[in-house]
């Protein structure tokens, strides 16, 4: 079976939550999804997924169904499934700690208290796996993280949301062509949005 890479991205299932800052992971997925022709259809493993072909190699893209702090079920079934090793893993979250419109690339590393990371950690009993980290910014209030998270973007926000979004996707496209160095160089530096 040839090597696989799981591209997931983190968010919470139903339309509840669609349009949240927590789920621009879901929305990067959705949108690799439309761009590279590789319909989620497939339901197993507690996720949404499907596998095509991407940059000459085959990939997963998944949407875990399960809600955002029990992530790692959904990315356990499929590493296990397909076996996956931890170097062909992307995840692809939203982060309090970037300012909106950042991105990073991250080799590995803890869960910087973001609880989908957490899960996924947990799960797969490592923390050597890639992240795509997109910047979402701190509430004006402190202690007002969870409503944050579970916000819609400001209006301003949803104009540039687009080219945050692609920019992501480009930032995993690099991770499996060009590796994560050189990702981390070119994403890490720079605001997504000028």
């Amino acid at each position: 079976m040839p090597e696989v890479w799981l591209i997931i991205g983190l968010g919470n299932p139903g339309r509840t939550y669609a349009s949240t800052r927590h789920n621009i992971g879901f929305r990067v997925i959705d949108r690799l999804s439309r761009v590279l022709s590789i319909p989620l259809e497939k339901k197993k493993f507690f996720a949404t997924w499907g596998k095509g072909t991407w940059e000459n190699q085959a990939v997963i893209l998944a949407k875990p169904q399960t809600f955002m702090n029990v992530s790692g079920e959904a990315v356990r079934g499929l590493v296990n499934f397909f076996r996956i090793g931890r170097e062909k893993i992307i995840v692809i979250h939203d982060d309090i700690d970037l300012g909106f419109a950042y991105i990073r690339v991250r080799e590995k590393g803890g869960d910087g208290g973001h609880r989908g990371i957490k899960s996924i950690i947990d799960a797969l009993e490592s923390k050597e796996f890639t992240r795509v980290r997109i910047g979402i910014s701190r509430p004006g209030q402190k202690g007002d993280e969870k409503e944050y998270v579970l916000g819609a973007f400001d209006e301003e926000q949803k104009q540039l949301l687009p080219v945050l979004i692609d920019t992501a996707g480009e930032a995993v496209a690099t991770i499996i062509s060009e590796g994560v160095a050189i990702a981390m160089n070119r994403f890490n530096r720079r605001k997504a949005i000028q």
